[in-house]
C-alpha cells in the first residue's frame, strides 16, 4: 500500500519556522508602531506645545522681582498733574532659596545698629514668635513630651500638622508677661526689622524701611553691604496728591501693602504682598494702567541648586500716565461755590439736619466729567467744631429724592405712552381724591390751564399727576375711588431708566449706587414718582438725566479717564498717546427729535420764561441755558438716628448751557436744607449752578486767550499746585 505524504505545515521544523517568522513580523510592527508613537509624541511636543513648556520653564527661571518703578502720573485735561510721584531712599531685603533662619536674624540685628526702625506695627504674637526664637531651649521646656503623648493619645485623628500646631500654641500660652517684657528696645526694633524680612518671597526685594528713611541711614547702610547679605539700597516712589479731590483715590503704602481682601487676586497678576496699590476711586480703577512692570531676572544656579549669579531679562517699565476729564481750575471753583453755598444754607433757620452738598459737570455730548464736588460738614470729636471735608466721591455713591427737576423726563414719558402730544392742555386745580387734596405750590386754590411748556417753566405738580393717572388707564374726575392698572409703577421706572433714573449710569469708578426704589402703599403715592418725590437718585444720575435731555436724547456714560499716554520722556511734556477714550452711548431714549426740542424749549423758559422758576437767578446771563428746579419734601434717613421721620426738604437743580450747542450740563443737590415749609424760599441751588457756569465761559475765555486746549496732542506738563499730600496721610472719615 502506497503511503500517503504528509502536509507540509505538519513537518515540526516548517511550523516552528512559520511561527518564527510571524512572531518577527509582530515585533518589527510593533517597533514600528512604537517609534512612530514616539516621533508624533514628541513632534507634539515640539511643535504643539513646545511654547508652552518653554514658558512654564520661563517662569521657574525667570522671576519677577519687586523693583521700584514709579506709578502712573494723573492730570487734569489741561496737563495740569493732579497725582505725582516722589522719590525716596528704601532699604531692600532679597531672601535666597538657600537663605537660613539664624542667617537672617543676624542681618536683622547688623541693621538694628545702622537704622531706626518703627516697631508700633509689632503684634503680639510677633513678640511671642520671636522669644520664642531667642529662647528655644526655655520654650521647648513649657510643653513636656509626655503631656504632649497624652494629648497625641486622645487625638488620634489629628495629623502631624495639627499635632504641631497645637504644640506651639500651648508653648505660646505659657509665656508670660514678665518674659516678654524681657525684651529690650533693641530686641524689639531687631524684631521689627525680622518681620519684614520674613514677608517677603524667594529672590524678591522686600522693603525693610521706605518711608522717612533719613540719608544718614541710607549712607550708613551703603557702606556696610558687604557684611549684610541680601540688603540693598535703592530708591523708592512715594505717592504725592497735588489735589484733594476725593475721587481720585488713594493707594496704599509699602508697610501696609495689598489689602487683604483682595491679596489672591493680586498674588495671581505677580504682585507682592506690600506692593503699594489703588486702594479706592480712580486709583484703584485704573490700577493695572498706572502700575508699573516689574523688572524680570533669570536666576542661574549651580548643582545644589544655589543661585550663583542673577541676571536681568528685562528692566521694568514705570506706569502709564492717565490724563483726566477733569478740569481742575473749574473744580477749585466749583468747590468754593459749593462750599459756600452749603453754609450759607447752614446759617439759616432750620438747618439742624443739613450737612452735605454735591454738584457734578459734564459735558453732555461725550460724557467727560468736568467737575465732581462734594461737600460734607464734619464736627471735631474732641473740640466740637465743625470742619468741612470732600465728599465728591457721595456724588454717586448716595442719593436722594430729587423733586421737580425729573418732571422733563416725566413729560417725555408722556408722549411716549401716548398720553399727551406736545402741545396738550390741562387744568391745574386742587386734586381731590378720597381724603388727600394733591395741588401745584404756585397754585394751590385756583384753576389755571396749562400746556406742557408752561408745566415745566411753572413746575405744575397736577399736570405731572394727571401724566401718572393717564399712564395707569385712569382720567381724574374729583372725590374719585383711586387705583392705577397693575404694572404701571413698572412701565414708570422703565421710561425714567432710559434717561439714567435709577439705574447704574455707568460712571468709571468704582462703588456707583443706583438708588432706593421702594413699592408704594397705595396707588396715590405712585403719583410722587412723576414729581420726583419717591425714588431717590444719585447727583451723577441727575447730570447723567439732563445731559441726554441736552444732546438730542442720547445717554452717554460719564467718565473720568481722556487718554492713556507713555510716561514722559523729558519730564516737560506729556508722553505719547496710547489710547484716546471715546465716548460711549448707552441707549437712546425713545422720543422723536421733535418731542425733545419741545420740552427743550420748556427748560428754556425755566431760565428765561416770565414765570420761570430758575428765571430771578439767569435771566441776566450773556448765555442762553436751559435747566429745571426742583424741591422735594421729604422724610430724613441720614447719620443723625435720633431724627429718623423728621419732615425736610431737599433743594435740587439740573441744567444746561449753552442752549443751542450745549458744552456743560449739571446737577446739584443740597439734601435735608431746611426743616421749615411755610415761606422759605431757598435759591442757594439755582445761584450755584448761576455760578458754576458763568465760571466755565470765564475760563473757556481764559484758555482761549492763554492758547490752552483740551484736545492738543502735545501738551506741556503743568504743575497745578504747591500743595501736597502725601500718600500716608490720614484721611478725616465721613459720617455717611
Amino acid at each position: 500500500m502506497r503511503k500517503i505524504p504528509q502536509n507540509r505545515t505538519s513537518n515540526p521544523k516548517a511550523t516552528h519556522r512559520a511561527s518564527l517568522t510571524f512572531r518577527m513580523n509582530v515585533l518589527f510592527f510593533s517597533i514600528f508602531v512604537l517609534f512612530s508613537l514616539l516621533i508624533f509624541r514628541l513632534g507634539y511636543l515640539q511643535i504643539v506645545k513646545g511654547d508652552d513648556y518653554v514658558r512654564k520653564l520661563e517662569q521657574k527661571e525667570e522671576v519677577r522681582v519687586n523693583t521700584s518703578v514709579p506709578r502712573g502720573r494723573i492730570f487734569d485735561r489741561y496737563g495740569r498733574i493732579l497725582i505725582d510721584n516722589q522719590p525716596e531712599n528704601a532699604i531692600t531685603y532679597t531672601k535666597m532659596q538657600t537663605t537660613k533662619q539664624a542667617d537672617m536674624l543676624e542681618v536683622a540685628n547688623k541693621l538694628a545698629h545702622l537704622i531706626e526702625q518703627p516697631t508700633d506695627k509689632i503684634t503680639q504674637r510677633d513678640k511671642l514668635d520671636f522669644w520664642i526664637l531667642l529662647n528655644n531651649e526655655e520654650a521647648k521646656a513649657k510643653v513636656t513630651k509626655k503631656e504632649m503623648d497624652e494629648f497625641q493619645e486622645q487625638h488620634e485623628e489629628l495629623e502631624k500638622k495639627e499635632l504641631n500646631a497645637e504644640y506651639d500654641r500651648r508653648i505660646r500660652e505659657r509665656i508670660t508677661d514678665a518674659e516678654l517684657a524681657q525684651m529690650t528696645d533693641f530686641d524689639l526694633e531687631v524684631l521689627a526689622i525680622y518681620r519684614e524680612m520674613m514677608t517677603g518671597y524667594n529672590l524678591s526685594p522686600q522693603i525693610i524701611k521706605g518711608e522717612n528713611v533719613t540719608d544718614d541711614e541710607f549712607a550708613r547702610v551703603s557702606e556696610n553691604l558687604t557684611d549684610l547679605p541680601g540688603v540693598n539700597t535703592t530708591t523708592d516712589w512715594k505717592r504725592v496728591r497735588l489735589s484733594p479731590l476725593a475721587v481720585l483715590g488713594r493707594t496704599t503704602v509699602p508697610s501696609k501693602g495689598v489689602p487683604k481682601s483682595d491679596l489672591n487676586h493680586y498674588l495671581a497678576r505677580d504682585y507682592s504682598r506690600n506692593d503699594r496699590v489703588g486702594e479706592s476711586y480712580f486709583e484703584a480703577q485704573y490700577e493695572e494702567i498706572l502700575q508699573g512692570e516689574k523688572s524680570i531676572v533669570k536666576n542661574l544656579t549651580n548643582k545644589k541648586g544655589q543661585v550663583v549669579e542673577t541676571v536681568t531679562t528685562y528692566d521694568g517699565e514705570p506706569g502709564k500716565d492717565l490724563v483726566s476729564t477733569i478740569d481742575i481750575e473749574l473744580q477749585q471753583k466749583a468747590d468754593e461755590i459749593l462750599e459756600r453755598q452749603l453754609l450759607d444754607l447752614k446759617s439759616k433757620g432750620g438747618s439742624e439736619l443739613l450737612d452735605r452738598g454735591f454738584m457734578v459737570a459734564m459735558n453732555p455730548k461725550t460724557g467727560e466729567l468736568l467737575s465732581v464736588v462734594g461737600k460734607k460738614i464734619e464736627k471735631d470729636e474732641e473740640t466740637g467744631k465743625p470742619y468741612i471735608v470732600d465728599y465728591s466721591y457721595g456724588t454717586f455713591t448716595t442719593a436722594y429724592e430729587a423733586g421737580s427737576v425729573v418732571k422733563a423726563a416725566t413729560v417725555l414719558m408722556g408722549y411716549n405712552e401716548g398720553v399727551i402730544t406736545p402741545g396738550t392742555v390741562m387744568l391745574d386745580a386742587p386734586m381731590k381724591i378720597g381724603n388727600i387734596t394733591l395741588n401745584t405750590l404756585f397754585n394751590k386754590n385756583g384753576s389755571v390751564m396749562l400746556d406742557d411748556l408752561t408745566a415745566l417753566e411753572r413746575s405744575s405738580n397736577v399736570y405731572m399727576f394727571k401724566i401718572a393717572m393717564g399712564i395707569g388707564g385712569r382720567t381724574y374726575s374729583p372725590g374719585m375711588r383711586f387705583s392705577l392698572a397693575d404694572g404701571t409703577l413698572q412701565t414708570m421706572r422703565n421710561e425714567f431708566a432710559q434717561f439714567g433714573l435709577g439705574v447704574p449710569t455707568g460712571v468709571d469708578l468704582p462703588g456707583e449706587a443706583v438708588g432706593y426704589q421702594a413699592d408704594p402703599d397705595t396707588d396715590v403715592k405712585l403719583l410722587n414718582l412723576a414729581i420726583g418725590q419717591f425714588d431717590t437718585y444719585t447727583t451723577m444720575q441727575l447730570a447723567q438725566y439732563i445731559s441726554t435731555i441736552a444732546n438730542g436724547g442720547y445717554r452717554i456714560q460719564p467718565r473720568m479717564l481722556k487718554e492713556i499716554r507713555k510716561p514722559s520722556k523729558d519730564g516737560e511734556n506729556l508722553g505719547q498717546v496710547v489710547e484716546e477714550v471715546t465716548p460711549t452711548i448707552l441707549n437712546r431714549i425713545e422720543n422723536s427729535e421733535e418731542e425733545i426740542k419741545h420740552v427743550q424749549e420748556g427748560l428754556r423758559r425755566v431760565y428765561f420764561g416770565s414765570h420761570g422758576s430758575a428765571r430771578k437767578q439767569f435771566a441776566t446771563a450773556d448765555y442762553t441755558g436751559a435747566g429745571k428746579t426742583g424741591t422735594a419734601q421729604v422724610v430724613y434717613y441720614g447719620p443723625q438716628e435720633e431724627k429718623y421721620g423728621t419732615d425736610t426738604i431737599n433743594i435740587v437743580h439740573v441744567g444746561y448751557a449753552p442752549f443751542e450747542d450745549p458744552e456743560i450740563a449739571y446737577a446739584i443737590i443740597f439734601p435735608w436744607a431746611t426743616t421749615i415749609f411755610e415761606n422759605n424760599y431757598l435759591p442757594h441751588a439755582n445761584l450755584a449752578a448761576r455760578e458754576l457756569v458763568d465760571a466755565y465761559f470765564e475760563l473757556k475765555q481764559k484758555y482761549a486767550e492763554e492758547g490752552l486746549s483740551s484736545s492738543k496732542v502735545d501738551k506741556p506738563i503743568i504743575k497745578a499746585s504747591d500743595e501736597k499730600l502725601d500718600e500716608d496721610e490720614e484721611v478725616k472719615t465721613v459720617t455717611e
